[in-house]
């Protein structure tokens, strides 16, 4: 391989497109495909009846990994992108009738929790919850951040780093604790402790199963805030695709890529319709998984499926055009089931949509009135589901819970009228998903992140089975949300870059 060698990135998910770029801004030859006729993934945009709603993800926290993919090239962000600070970043409702907002300012949602519960000291519970997560955060930025991770052996040099401040880092992860065990350890309401698990809904967990390393997440949102990207979040995919063309990528939509040429366990090339296409290097951004079992197959593919990786959760998307907007909403709002242990329980473990769930809003027109015809609202719901089970028809099933989904938001999220005020609807269901992103099992989220010391692993970025071969997206390291997957594709391109640079040197 050359330091100018010629990379592949399967799939334009914001994984991808982060590939491509740093890829690129080092260098490369860079093509990109997908199997869509559009660039961006999940962060796809529905128009219709002049209404226009994100069709994926919707909240862009730790814009600090956008920043650094575009300085790879010299470049400013904040020319390609218009980002808005949101506070309140979430406003919750509860099945007792009662609400209140999550702030960025630690010190003033805890005031706030005061006044929500007097007398039981939740604030400064909370703030104790958010110096753990800090230090859980600081300590993922030292070993599992910015590097190709599959498990502990690649987080610390056993001679290198094993000495006393490093041993108390690992014990420090809490590796006996879940993050539902160490919110509740300090902040003792149960509605307040139900607000600050769903901060690893961006990983599509059970906050019951998880490692407590990933209550980090709570840290990184106070610490760098929630922020809208004027235009939705596809505007982030359109930029990064913006970059990618000008640093010389080819992108090639509507390009489905078959499998790969391999030969004496290196990649080679990759195969699409149109014939093989010789490589140096391949960035999978598709589904982990699914890239072993479907794009390397043979002993590799049937051993990589025989690893106990579960699937993340998956849902029902509500893309729902309304007449008029509900003031009392805010940009983003979480409408909370009765009981969580019920609702994850469902999920997570029989399997099956809880009878009472959670749901997310997005209501953006406060912020971006573009979204919607003047006076009304782009109304994005998301409900999460299981994965899918052989038994699951949602054809069968989502007419039954879409309305399960209406009537909670009637009785919980203050909407009695929801229903008239609907001028436009469509939706996606887990088998939906499934189809149109190449997703395991119609999983939004890639892999789960459940089990007290391995939850936090997801396949590494550089692949152990197969040299040339890098893994970007949900399905791999550091895992699912805006910003790890777009740092996944960082780490991926790095990867790649670095061991061709480490040929040239040696060849030299």
């Amino acid at each position: 391989m050359r330091a100018d060698s010629s990379v592949a990135v399967i799939g334009s998910g914001l994984g991808g497109l982060a590939a491509a770029c740093v890829s690129a801004a080092r260098g490369h030859r860079v093509t990109l495909y997908d199997k869509n006729d559009w660039l961006g993934g999940k962060a796809a945009v529905l128009h219709e009846g002049g209404f226009r709603f994100d069709m994926g993800p919707t909240i862009l926290t730790v814009p600090r990994v956008l920043e650094r993919i575009f300085a790879e090239a010299g470049r400013n962000l904040h020319d390609y992108l218009d980002l808005r600070r949101l506070d309140p970043q979430w406003r919750c409702f509860f099945d007792d009738g009662s609400r209140i907002d999550l702030m960025q300012d630690v010190e003033a949602m805890a005031a706030d929790m005061d006044r929500f519960v007097p007398g039981a000291g939740a604030g400064e519970g909370y703030k104790r919850f958010i110096g753990i997560s800090q230090h859980l955060h600081d300590v993922s930025n030292r070993f599992f951040f910015w590097k190709p991770v599959e498990d502990l052996f690649d987080t610390i040099n056993i001679r290198a780093n094993m000495n006393p401040g490093t041993l108390r880092d690992v014990l420090s992860l809490r590796m006996h604790a879940s993050v539902a065990s160490t919110i509740r350890g300090k902040v003792k309401d149960a509605r307040l402790a139900q607000m600050l698990d769903h901060f690893v809904q961006y990983v599509g967990s059970s906050p019951y199963g998880a490692p407590a390393v990933l209550c980090a997440i709570a840290h990184m949102q106070t610490a760098e805030g929630v922020w809208y990207p004027m235009g939705g979040t596809r505007a982030v995919a359109e930029a990064l695709a913006k970059l990618a063309g000008e640093l010389g990528a080819t992108l090639k939509p509507a390009s489905e890529v078959t499998g790969l040429a391999i030969e004496n366990g290196a990649v080679t090339g990759l195969r699409t319709r149109a014939g093989t296409t010789p490589y140096d290097a391949v960035i999978s951004n598709m589904d982990s998984v699914r890239t072993y079992r479907e794009l390397v197959g043979g002993e590799v593919g049937k051993a990589y499926e025989k690893k106990s990786f579960e699937p993340a959760c998956s849902g029902v998307v509500l893309y729902l055009g309304l007449n008029r907007r509900y003031e009392h909403l805010n940009h983003h709002d979480f409408v909370f089931s009765r009981d969580p242990e019920e609702e994850f329980d469902f999920i997570y473990n029989k399997g099956e949509p809880a009878p009472d769930p959670t749901a997310y809003l997005a209501a953006p027109s406060s912020t971006d009135p573009s979204v919607a015809p003047e006076g009304g609202e782009a109304l994005y719901v998301l409900v999460h589901t299981p994965y899918l089970r052989p038994h699951h028809d949602w054809s069968a099933m989502f007419p039954a819970y879409r309305q399960v989904i209406l009537d909670k938001l009637k009785r919980t999220g203050g909407m009695p009228d929801l229903e008239e005020r609907i001028v436009v609807e469509r939706h996606l269901t887990p088998q939906d998903i499934h189809e149109r992103y190449k997703v395991l099992n119609g999983a939004i989220y890639g892999l789960a992140s459940h089990g007290r010391v391995m939850g936090a692993f997801k396949p590494g970025n550089r692949s152990r089975q197969v040299r040339g071969l890098y893994l970007a997206g949900g399905a791999a390291h550091p895992g699912p949300g805006m910003p790890m997957v777009m740092m996944s594709g960082w780490i991926a391109a790095d990867a790649h870059d670095s061991d061709v640079r480490g040929v040239a040197r040696r060849s030299a």
